[in-house]
């Protein structure tokens, strides 16, 4: 008897150790600071790999509150390490800090303005996808981690990624190139969390989902070739913008007509297209680049095994010919079901029960999934729009906002979700 009542009062203060939560005081003295950061991260973007002065931002904060910290890993990122108290386990801790080459467009009194350089050309840049808030929240995170390191059972290494939009053609960045270069080991890893605003799901509200949550992404390159002429005899050469257009027409039944959507979703989208010099000439080649999405690996293969015998035979059946290069990118983002199991009671705690919600997996994609794949890993949304508002304009926009009132949650989470982990 002795000995189940003693089995039960140690289960009772797991149980309570890994429920623990930090006074209300400790987040709100934050809030203010976690929003200032975010504006001027906002008003100050940078594209992906060039994200010099945001990591030095982040080195000097995490510099000041005592956190051991590593630069240039993958080229411009951050990684900070806060040994607790206590022994334990390691907890990885994800924040994207890169912009998009997008001209933003809203009324925000911090609003970009800058200029930068893609592929060539010159663009605005724009924290379009809310990255900005992901790298705020993570920084609030530190302080608030640092501040109780007689609470933390183990150790906690943030790790703010460049890159998540992918490298600039012919280099290497992101999550992938973080991982190489050891951002995993030393002290090795036991399971990572991370988090992305969204700006349909309102302030105050968590999205979830266990195993497949965001789509495999994959870049695709079509190179169609045809023969010029004048704009005025089209019977005098092969159009290559026709064949485009009936080779983009043919890519859709791919999906509507060869892919079991009543599995998982799939989708392709043709995002450039660059072809011809002047109204009157019929050019010589065309170039499609575009991205494939899928939630299944076999659906993946399929897709990409029909495309390529697709174009080659759309573009011949025009007296044209057409490659396909397709490059694989982000993996499915695959919640860990036990991780996200141990991990709802604090994602609850911290919104409150009725505010935590079951998604459907989404065909965004994420590079966080190339960590899911060497360890645990739980990725969740956080609710960015105002609630009432109706007009939620996508990520990747130039109208794209996001509430700052939002941002307080993901600190919370983020720190109460390290904690508990740590305390199990």
């Amino acid at each position: 008897m002795k000995k189940l009542f003693f089995a039960t009062a140690l289960l009772f203060t797991a149980c309570l150790q890994a429920q623990m939560q930090l006074p209300e005081s400790t987040y709100t003295n934050i809030e203010e600071q976690v929003i200032a950061w975010r504006h001027d991260i906002h008003q100050n973007p940078e594209l992906s790999n060039r994200e010099f002065k945001t990591a030095a931002k982040i080195a000097a904060h995490l510099k000041s509150l005592g956190i051991e910290i590593q630069t240039g890993v993958a080229k411009t990122g951050v990684v900070g390490l806060l040994k607790g108290d206590l022994p334990g386990k390691v907890v990885a801790l994800r924040a994207d800090i890169d912009a998009l080459p997008v001209t933003e467009r809203n009324d925000l009194p911090f609003k970009s303005t800058v200029k930068g350089t893609f592929m060539g050309e010159e663009v605005g840049v724009m924290h379009a996808c809310g990255h900005d808030t992901h790298t705020a929240i993570l920084m609030g995170v530190a302080s608030v981690l640092s501040q109780n390191k007689d609470k933390i059972k183990g150790t906690v290494k943030f790790i703010f990624q460049p890159a998540e939009e992918g490298a600039p053609p012919g280099e290497e960045g992101g999550a992938s190139l973080m991982i190489e270069e050891g951002v995993l080991e030393n002290p090795k890893v036991d399971a990572i969390f991370g988090l992305h605003i969204n700006s349909v799901l309102p302030v105050g509200m968590i999205g979830y989902k266990p195993l497949g949550a965001m789509a495999a992404s994959d870049r695709f390159v079509i190179k169609v070739q045809g023969k010029q002429t004048h704009g005025s005899q089209p019977w005098g050469g092969v159009d290559p913008i026709l064949i485009s257009a009936k080779i983009i027409d043919g890519l859709q039944t791919l999906i509507s007509r060869e892919s079991e959507l009543t599995n998982e979703a799939a989708v392709i989208t043709v995002g450039k297209i660059t072809a011809g010099v002047r109204f009157n000439i019929i050019p010589e080649s065309a170039e499609l680049i575009g991205t494939i999405r899928t939630l299944d690996y076999k659906m993946r293969d399929h897709i990409g095994a029909r495309m390529k015998e697709m174009v080659a035979d759309i573009a011949k059946a025009y007296r044209g010919s057409a490659t396909v290069e397709i490059d694989n990118g982000a993996a499915i983002t695959y919640n860990d079901a036990n991780l996200v199991d141990q991990m709802l009671p604090t994602l609850k705690k911290t919104a409150g029960p009725d505010q935590v919600m079951l998604m459907k997996a989404i065909t965004g994609a994420e590079d966080f999934s190339f960590f899911q794949e060497k360890v645990p890993g739980f990725y969740f949304f956080l609710g960015g729009n105002t609630p009432g508002n109706t007009e939620a304009f996508p990520h990747h926009t130039p109208d794209f906002k996001i509430d700052d009132a939002g941002m307080l949650l993901g600190v919370r989470t983020l720190s109460e979700m390290a904690l508990d982990y740590l305390s199990e």
